[in-house]
C-alpha cells in the first residue's frame, strides 16, 4: 500500500522509537557479521579521529555502539536519543563519564541550545539514524539540527549502505518513495520499519547553501558523510 498522508508519517514516528526500544537488547548483534569487521574498523578509527578535541552534539545515540571510540578524544560529548532502553545500555559503555552526558530528548524537537543562545557545540553527530528520517522531512530535520550548534561546526553522518543479498529487502515504497523493511525480533514480533537509502547526489541537493567542504566516503557496509556549516 503506497500513502503520502502526512499522518501515516507521524505513525511511522511514533511506532520507530516503540520497536528500538523492544529492540535494545538484541540491537548489537546486527554488528556481529564476520563480514561487516573491516568496514566496522575503518569507521571507528575514522570516527575517533572526527571529533578529536571538539564538543560534540550527538543524535539518536541508541545503544552506544560507536562511542568507546568516537569519544575517545573528544573534549566534551551530549548524547540524546527518545528511548530510556537504549540510553541505558549506551551507558553502561566503558565511556570518560566526566565528559560524555546523556539526555531523552526527540531527534525532531531537538532543545540543547535555546534560540539565540551561543551554542556550545562545534561538532554534530548522527550514525545510523538519517536513514529513518522520511524524505519530506529531511531538510527541516538537517535545519533545526544545524540550528543547535555552531556556525562552522563540523558534522558527521553514517549510515547502512544497501547491499543486495545482505540487507534487509526493502518491502514496500510509499507515495513520496519512502522505503520499508519488514523486520522480526527473538521475540517472534514482526515490524515494518522505514528505511531510506540517501545518495551523495541527494545530500548535495540538500547541503546547497547550508555547507562546505562536502565529503561523501562509501564503504561496502556502510557510508559516511562529513561537512562544515556554512
Amino acid at each position: 500500500m503506497a500513502t503520502s498522508d502526512p499522518s501515516a508519517l507521524r505513525s511511522q514516528a511514533e511506532l520507530m522509537p516503540r520497536y528500538y526500544a523492544q529492540r535494545a537488547q538484541e540491537y548489537e548483534r546486527v554488528f556481529d557479521k564476520p563480514h561487516r569487521q573491516p568496514d566496522i574498523a575503518t569507521l571507528k578509527t575514522w570516527l575517533r579521529q572526527q571529533f578529536a578535541g571538539r564538543s560534540v552534539l550527538e543524535v539518536a545515540s541508541g545503544t552506544g555502539f560507536w562511542l568507546p571510540e568516537a569519544t575517545a578524544e573528544a573534549r566534551a560529548w551530549q548524547g540524546s536519543d527518545l528511548n530510556p532502553e537504549v540510553l541505558a545500555i549506551a551507558r553502561s559503555k566503558p565511556l570518560d563519564v566526566a565528559k560524555v552526558q546523556f539526555r531523552e530528548a526527540d531527534a525532531y524537537a531537538l532543545d540543547f541550545v535555546a534560540p539565540g543562545a551561543a551554542s556550545p557545540y562545534d561538532a554534530g553527530f548522527a550514525g545510523l539514524w538519517f536513514s529513518h528520517v522520511p524524505r519530506s522531512r529531511r531538510a527541516e530535520w538537517l535545519s533545526q539540527f544545524h540550528a543547535q550548534l555552531q556556525r562552522g561546526a563540523h558534522v558527521v553522518l553514517m549510515d547502512n549502505a544497501y547491499v543486495e543479498g545482505d540487507s534487509t529487502p526493502i518491502s514496500r515504497l510509499d507515495a513520496e518513495g519512502n522505503g520499508y523493511q519488514l523486520r522480526s525480533l527473538s521475540d517472534g514480533s514482526r515490524h515494518e520499519v522505514m528505511k531510506n537509502f540517501p545518495t551523495e547526489a541527494e545530500f548535495r541537493t540538500l547541503l546547497a547553501g547550508r555547507a562546505h567542504e562536502i565529503r561523501w566516503q562509501p564503504l561496502r557496509y556502510f557510508w559516511t558523510l562529513s561537512y562544515t556549516l556554512d
